[in-house]
């Protein structure tokens, strides 16, 4: 069964639920939970004359420590094995979803945990979803967890 779980963390309560889902199915197969936060560079550039991206970068940085050591900490309080990891997109050449891809494939994992906003019509065509890219392009089975109704922005 999935000894290696990969779960993606934001920071956000539907994160956090991944996160739980993951500790979960762990914890039944005395597997590790490996968590990943992903900075984003690609839009970072966007915004350059506007913010300093170095600034923009550090903040979004520190933002993903805390969203791991979230996830860790609830590892622990399971008795789960965490292994947790801050990486980046490649600027200008690569999404948040082929990131986390490439952490799957890298680390082996046999599941991945991924939150999913939930949005729908036109604020999901221009923000986009990171799980559905995800799962378009994994190889291995992909576990989404929604977040509750109140999290879950009215669709258009």
């Amino acid at each position: 069964m999935y000894k290696k779980i990969l779960v993606a963390v934001d920071g956000s309560e539907t994160s956090k639920k991944a996160v739980q889902e993951a500790v979960k199915l762990a914890s039944l197969t005395s597997g590790t939970v490996h968590a990943v936060y992903v900075v984003d560079q690609s839009p970072i550039f966007s915004y350059a004359g506007y913010f300093d991206p170095v600034v923009l970068t550090d903040a979004l940085r520190d933002d993903g420590r805390k969203a791991l050591d979230n996830a860790q900490s609830t590892c622990a309080q399971s008795g789960v094995a965490c292994a947790i990891e801050l990486v980046e997109t490649e600027p200008l050449s690569e999404d948040v979803a082929h990131t986390l891809q490439r952490c799957a494939d890298r680390i082996g994992a046999e599941l991945v945990v991924l939150g999913t906003h939930g949005r729908r019509g036109v604020k999901r065509l221009v923000l986009g979803s990171v799980a559905e890219r995800f799962l378009r392009m994994s190889v291995c089975p992909v576990l989404l967890v929604r977040g509750s109704e109140e999290e879950i922005p009215d669709g258009l």
